[in-house]
């Protein structure tokens, strides 16, 4: 047992040393400093707007060390107690030392995903869509029921979310969705979640009890609204108002208060119903297209830079990305990952952290390449 905690905590303590030279602290550090000088200059504040770029930059850079710093702390710190306990020649602190290794491991694992999660828009709030596939109301229940399996993964990590956009479906479920989660990394976490979602089951809405396959579209952007400076030049935008659809209740009103946005350039149509107001309505819209022509123009470069380094492995999003099987048996299977889990109902609870880790982990390093 004693050996295999001096193995443990010494592993421990050089993957926590590769990782901050890797990280290069000092350096980070040393930015941070600069930045914060130009704080100190009486004409800082003239600009506002560059002003708040630097302090935010300067609170990236700090969230970016600070977690890795007390960490090795707390490595350190074990060390000293596992070596005083050798030195004591005493087996008192064992179980200490043990329990205290197995929760640093675990703050490990945390650490290593957050270093995954270090690509621009990574910190972003998160803009989801979920649309049906053909299929009537069986398809639209789908997209209710992804919507609830979000919503509820969202609300387990203590994010809040927004509906923006709302369509009831022909009798039950959702035709359509579009709403923002908000939390820190909710973005990373969630961007490799776009694509097909495939269910198979048997049917509530079929009186004849057959099972059905059903699929739903999902497709998720960061809001960068507040993280980059991205112009949209207002002639290459169709704004239309019209008046809210849907089968009834609070997303129905009698005014053109419902607003589409079309832009013309790339023909992204976004629109946005979910408010009285239309002015808030064009507002929501704005935000959605502005993430999606973001989105859009990176993956164009993407696909350029992709050309010049055909090395690169690209990763498809518009396939079918998981499988979600209620019959004949019960079965969760990621097809990129093959991760799989047998107990379906725990996962459209909003329990998909295994598949987000599992995707983050392989598509990121894979995407690198």
């Amino acid at each position: 047992m004693i050996i295999n905690l001096k193995q443990d905590l010494s592993s421990l303590v050089k993957k926590a040393e590769e990782y901050i030279k890797l990280i290069n602290i000092d350096k980070i550090k040393e930015q941070t400093a600069e930045l914060e000088k130009k704080t100190e200059l009486p004409d800082f504040w003239n600009n506002t707007q560059e002003a708040n770029k630097v302090i935010k930059d300067i609170n990236n850079l700090k969230k970016r060390v600070k977690p890795w710093e007390d960490f090795y702390k707390e490595v350190q710190d074990l060390q000293t107690l596992y070596d005083l306990s050798q030195e004591e020649n005493s087996n008192e602190l064992d179980q200490e030392i043990e329990d205290s290794l197995k929760n640093l491991e675990k703050e490990m694992e945390k650490l290593e995903l957050n270093e995954l999660l270090s690509e621009e828009n990574d910190r972003c709030n998160a803009i989801v869509n979920i649309h049906p596939g053909a299929g009537g109301t069986e398809a639209c229940d789908w997209a209710s029921m992804l919507f609830r399996m979000y919503t509820r993964w969202a609300e387990s990590r203590k994010f809040s979310y927004d509906i923006l956009d709302w369509l009831d479906g022909e009798g039950a479920g959702i035709k359509n969705v579009t709403f923002l989660i908000k939390g820190e990394y909710a973005y990373g976490y969630l961007k490799f979640e776009s694509g097909i979602h495939r269910l198979v089951r048997i049917s509530p809405f079929d009186s004849n009890a057959r099972r059905h396959t059903s699929f739903a579209s999902i497709y998720v952007t960061p809001d960068i609204e507040d993280e980059i400076e991205f112009d949209i030049n207002p002639e290459d935008l169709k704004i239309d108002t019209y008046r809210a659809g849907g089968a009834g209740g609070q997303h129905v009103n009698k005014t053109d208060s419902a607003v589409r946005i079309t832009h013309i350039p790339t023909g992204i149509v976004v629109q946005c119903q979910q408010e009285r107001s239309q002015f808030k309505n064009k507002s929501f819209a704005m935000k959605v297209l502005k993430a999606r022509l973001y989105d859009h123009y990176k993956k164009e470069q993407d696909k350029k830079r992709e050309k010049e380094n055909p090395e690169k492995k690209d990763i498809a999003w518009g396939s079918q990305i998981r499988s979600y099987v209620f019959q004949p048996y019960t079965l969760v299977k990621d097809n990129r990952t093959q991760v799989e889990v047998g107990n379906i109902n725990s996962v459209m609870d909003g329990n998909i952290d295994i598949f987000l880790d599992s995707e983050l982990k392989m598509l990121t390093k894979k995407n690198k390449i």
